[in-house]
């Protein structure tokens, strides 16, 4: 079977392409080869089954800084298509988005069906062939190229390669002669096994700073306890800025947490104040710095003070241990949990046999690589998304 394009992947890098090609050029015949039975289920799990479709960053020099791979390379990209683009590319097909608090920009619907209604919806329009159960399984070049699935074999002119983080694909690209960067894990939570957040599950920290002790990696944010250890942005921006680095120590460093944000010496002044200026209190039932009381009281157990410790009575020992355990806290990281249903990886197509002008590859003429089978990924927050629609995008345009 001859088609003119075939994208390999049906997920939402594979159709913005798909569709932004057939719309500019009806006459090209385009077929998306999906592996299984349905396409586009991380859009589908995506923001808890909101779809996260981007973020509201609108300076390309700001966003790229939330790529630990690729910031570089995509800085170019963005000033051809950036989140504004994606917005008004999804309005104008009847998707109303809404930008949130934290910047996460969602479908008002608040459901990932309403981006899978809408992409089903375009393909169909502008005549893009969806073939489901078509596992890939060699590609060729000659003039053309042919294509080997489970299903048959196809022959085509151009091709477009958008399957996320495949092994399988990854490896039929290094046959054809690309580099490929051995993936790693980029985006999970940490799985600590402490006393002091072992009681407290689902407390957060509104502003904390986290650093892997030995290395150079911080990071700030909110923090949240899980039930077996840390989440949340202050943590997840380590796992993925971090990823070659934390992979290299095998997930088991120590991490030193200040709660507070606050210097050792100045909290611990701040610790003598209290002192007089609760004498009566229990310190235990006195939170301060803005912490949640059961993390509060947590660190002050951890502080070699009781719970019937007053403000009055505590001692020198004491206030610097609590100073400490807000400043400077220690914990041993054991391993890693994957975040959500959302399995990101760093590594994928070398970025430097990729022409990002054109999303083209400099080694093989005619085919194009987009989305996260590239060695580039992003930290949370619809930014893996804006990845995917710029390249798409951008494919489409210089195939067309």
């Amino acid at each position: 079977m001859h088609k003119d394009i075939i994208i390999i992947g049906g997920g939402a890098a594979g159709f913005f392409a798909a569709i932004n090609i057939a719309e500019r050029h009806p006459k090209l015949s385009v077929a998306i080869l999906e592996r299984g039975k349905e396409g586009l289920q991380k859009v589908k799990i995506s923001g808890g089954g909101r779809c996260n479709v981007t973020h509201a960053e609108f300076i390309p020099l700001e966003l790229v800084q939330n790529y630990p791979r690729g910031e570089k390379e995509l800085l170019g990209p963005f000033h051809t298509f950036m989140t504004g683009d994606t917005i008004s590319w999804f309005q104008e097909r009847g998707v109303e988005l809404k930008i949130e608090e934290d910047g996460r920009i969602f479908p008002v619907s608040n459901s990932s069906q309403t981006i899978i209604d809408c992409f089903l919806h375009e393909a169909k329009k502008h005549n893009v062939e969806i073939l489901y159960n078509h596992s890939v399984k060699s590609i060729f070049q000659t003039d053309n190229f042919k294509v080997e699935t489970s299903q048959g074999i196809f022959n085509c002119n151009k091709i477009v390669v958008a399957t996320g983080s495949n092994p399988k694909i990854w490896k039929l690209l290094e046959d054809l002669g690309h580099t490929i960067i051995q993936p790693v894990p980029s985006l999970f939570t940490f799985d600590i096994k402490d006393n002091r957040i072992a009681a407290i599950p689902g407390v957060v920290a509104q502003d904390v700073e986290v650093e892997v002790l030995g290395t150079n990696l911080v990071s700030q944010g909110p923090l949240l306890i899980t039930h077996v250890g840390m989440s949340a942005p202050a943590i997840l921006k380590l796992s993925a800025f971090g990823a070659i680095a934390l992979a290299k120590l095998n997930y088991n460093f120590e991490i030193a947490i200040n709660f507070i944000r606050q210097d050792y010496e100045l909290c611990l002044d701040q610790l003598k104040d209290f002192k007089y200026q609760f004498a009566k209190k229990l310190v235990f039932g006195s939170a301060q710095f803005n912490l949640p009381k059961r993390l509060w009281k947590q660190l002050v157990l951890a502080s070699n003070i009781n719970e019937n410790v007053r403000w009055a009575d505590i001692n020198k020992e004491q206030l610097e241990a609590l100073s400490k355990q807000l400043t400077k806290a220690v914990f041993k990281v054991t391993g890693k949990s994957t975040f959500k249903e959302e399995f990101v990886t760093a590594g994928g197509a070398d970025l430097k046999e990729v022409n990002f002008k054109t999303f083209e590859s400099r080694r093989i003429p005619n085919l194009y690589l987009a989305g996260e089978v590239l060695n580039i990924d992003a930290v949370t927050g619809g930014f893996n998304f804006q990845n995917a629609w710029t390249g798409a995008y951008i494919v489409s345009q210089s195939i067309v």
